[in-house]
């Protein structure tokens, strides 16, 4: 009886579709054990060089290596902070431009945006209704985001760990790319899917973690902290649009320490270390082949041949960015064309889920 009313659910929704869009071709269903992998980024400026080497770049690469690859531009999570309407809505046109000038392709992966999929606000509730308030005010993301905004943070801010496991749950996906700082959200996305399994029977894959094999990429001003968009400091991040000038300014300023012999030990040269570990990832070099080629070269001069390499990387990138931000139309039909993608995939999914809950 269910999966008659789910094959009516599914012929229901195909028909309005049509009649809106025309015909279009169904994405196959996802056959048990095929992976099937899923992330997101927030629209929330132009990406830095930590978001490139931390999860972009490896973006690139798992859509060549898995058949069924998602990436959403998570816009309902970027609204837990005050955001301008106008700057928000150009955020998530650069941000498309973006990934796609770094290498994501349409054709190999669904990327979408995520407001342009409603079922990931539905499923996020039913999931919302299984956790417990302790839980999320434990997670160590919450703590220091709430201690920056002096404890005045909002029930989103609060709750935007459950909406991204809705998003994840939503398609079944099976992997995540993660960095280190999120393995408490992924542990708590583990549990959920757990959890629903345990109570409405097996349903929900528990997905497994994809670790980035990039650390965090440092503030260039405080190696101690994780560079970021949001960082007062304009001189502690580079930005894939910046340009050759301000690259070699921000290297030249990045805090490093009075030893000027170019060594790889993050424990106590944080600086200089995070400097190897940029210039490995840009190159492709391994940490101990960079520290080779650099012997006796001091960190003052280190520092622009590090900036060098990152412009080199770069400058194909800010290329095809500035072409494709000129082409709106292009990037509309991008997103469209993905968002109808994904909402073909989450659709039956969230119908089933409510089903299994008990709506009628």
């Amino acid at each position: 009886m269910a999966l008659y009313s789910m094959r009516k659910a599914r012929g229901c929704w195909r028909f309005i579709r049509a009649l809106h869009t025309g015909p279009e071709a169904t994405p196959a269903p996802q056959k048990d054990g095929v992976k099937r992998v899923f992330s997101g980024i927030q629209p929330t400026g132009i990406p830095h060089l930590g978001n490139y080497l931390g999860a972009i770049e490896s973006w690139v690469r798992l859509q060549s290596e898995h058949s069924s690859v998602l990436y959403c531009i998570v816009d309902l999570h970027s609204i837990t902070v005050p955001q301008d309407p106008a700057v928000l809505r150009q955020s998530i046109w650069d941000m498309t431009a973006a990934l796609l000038a770094c290498g994501i392709d349409p054709e190999k992966t669904v990327l979408f945006q995520q407001s342009q999929v409603s079922e990931h606000t539905q499923l996020s509730w039913i999931l919302t209704c299984m956790v417990r308030l302790p839980r999320l005010q434990h997670l160590h993301q919450w703590k220091a985001k709430t201690a920056k905004q002096k404890h005045d943070g909002t029930m989103g801010l609060l709750t935007y760990p459950v909406l991204q496991a809705a998003d994840v749950l939503l398609y079944k996906s099976t992997h995540v790319p993660v960095g280190e700082d999120q393995i408490q959200h992924m542990e708590l996305i583990q549990d959920l899917a757990r959890g629903f399994n345990k109570k409405y029977g097996e349903f929900f894959p528990v997905p497994k973690s994809i670790l980035t094999s990039m650390k965090k990429v440092k503030s260039l001003r405080d190696p101690s902290a994780k560079m970021s968009k949001s960082d007062p400091d304009k001189l502690a991040t580079v930005r894939i649009t910046d340009s050759p000038e301000e690259i070699v300014q921000k290297f030249r300023k990045a805090v490093t320490d009075f030893t000027s012999e170019v060594t790889y030990d993050p424990a106590s040269r944080g600086g200089v270390s995070n400097l190897v570990a940029i210039h490995s990832a840009v190159t492709g070099l391994p940490v101990e082949e960079v520290v080779r080629r650099s012997a006796g070269i001091d960190t003052a001069r280190y520092k622009l041949v590090v900036a060098d390499a990152v412009i080199e990387k770069f400058a194909p990138i800010k290329s095809e960015m500035a072409k494709l931000k000129m082409d709106k139309g292009h990037l509309q039909k991008v997103l469209q064309a993905g968002s109808a993608k994904a909402k073909e995939l989450a659709y039956p999914v969230c119908q089933e889920v409510k089903e299994l809950v008990g709506f009628l």
